[in-house]
């Protein structure tokens, strides 16, 4: 026998072991989620036409001759455009005072909201006082009080102050209920920014003021941006203490569009040729910033 064959011989045999079956992955068939895109899609179209119908609806019937606005049935595209609504919404009554009006109360309100807020929240997230709490409570107590509770008490206040039928009544009015929510908003930003970022800047010989300045505040400026456009949006489209704290000839953009109902009934194409032209400076504003409030409605959604 040879030597191959008797080392062939001592070595055992080891018998082949039969492997099971790899277990197979299941795997989500494409045409399923394909068809879940496809859902998906179809339910924010949805959305989108459920909330964008209604403002479709107003400039269409501001761009409708008058006669169709009242048709019963109505149609949704215009047969005819016209601009004769517009010059009626002009001349029924004075337009550019009362927006002209709006606009300074609401860049001051939110000018001022802004800046104070941003302090009241940068204290509340960052300094432990007596009575953190309580604040933070009160704040969300004063957003949970329904505005019109409040129109006796004001007036009666503005009254005695001498600041009925004044701008500046108006506006320490509208800080009233945008205060807070703006100080609790800021505070969500506030709080997503480390303070190791504040004192590593302080290490390096900033003091507490220059890291906010050059730390915290460029962090901050997207919620600020977004915060800012919100209370714009309040103030810009506040009705009710316009209407019981400024006489007809001190009152506001939404005010004015009640001009459009007289004794003879309500002028609806006029009435939603002034809207339309009353939502051009929050679409010119959210233009300018969107890129901004994009960036500070998602801030804090990852924490690093």
């Amino acid at each position: 026998m040879s030597a191959n064959a008797t080392v062939t011989a001592a070595d055992p045999v080891t018998p082949a072991v039969p492997t099971a079956p790899a277990a197979k992955v299941p795997r989500t068939a494409p045409g399923r989620r394909r068809a879940g895109r496809l859902g998906w899609n179809a339910l924010g179209l949805l959305v989108f036409a459920v909330l964008g119908f209604p403002v479709y609806w107003m400039v269409n019937t501001a761009f409708k001759p008058a006669k169709d606005a009242i048709d019963p049935d109505p149609h949704f595209f215009p047969s005819t455009f016209t601009l004769e609504n517009f010059e009626r919404a002009l001349q029924i009554a004075d337009f550019w005072g009362p927006v002209g009006r709006s606009l300074v109360v609401s860049l001051v309100v939110v000018v001022i909201g802004i800046a104070v807020g941003m302090l009241a929240a940068l204290a509340i997230s960052r300094f432990a006082f007596r009575g953190r709490k309580i604040v933070i409570v009160g704040i969300l107590a004063v957003q949970m009080v329904p505005l019109v509770a409040m129109i006796i008490p004001v007036f009666l206040l503005l009254n005695d102050l001498g600041q009925y039928d004044k701008l500046t009544g108006l506006i320490i009015t509208y800080l009233t209920f945008i205060l807070p929510f703006t100080v609790w908003t800021l505070r969500g930003f506030i709080v997503n920014i480390p303070r190791e970022l504040e004192e590593a800047a302080m290490v390096d010989g900033c003091s507490r003021t220059g890291a906010f300045v050059r730390v915290v505040f460029p962090l901050l400026a997207p919620g600020m941006v977004a915060t800012s456009v919100y209370g714009f949006i309040q103030a810009w489209n506040e009705y009710l203490y316009a209407l019981m704290l400024m006489s007809q000839q001190n009152q506001t953009a939404t005010v004015w569009l009640g001009n459009f109902i007289t004794k003879n009934g309500t002028e609806y194409a006029p009435m939603m040729a002034g809207s339309t032209m009353m939502a051009v400076p929050i679409v010119i504003l959210f233009l300018l910033v969107q890129r901004k409030m994009a960036a500070g409605l998602t801030a804090g959604a990852v924490k690093g």
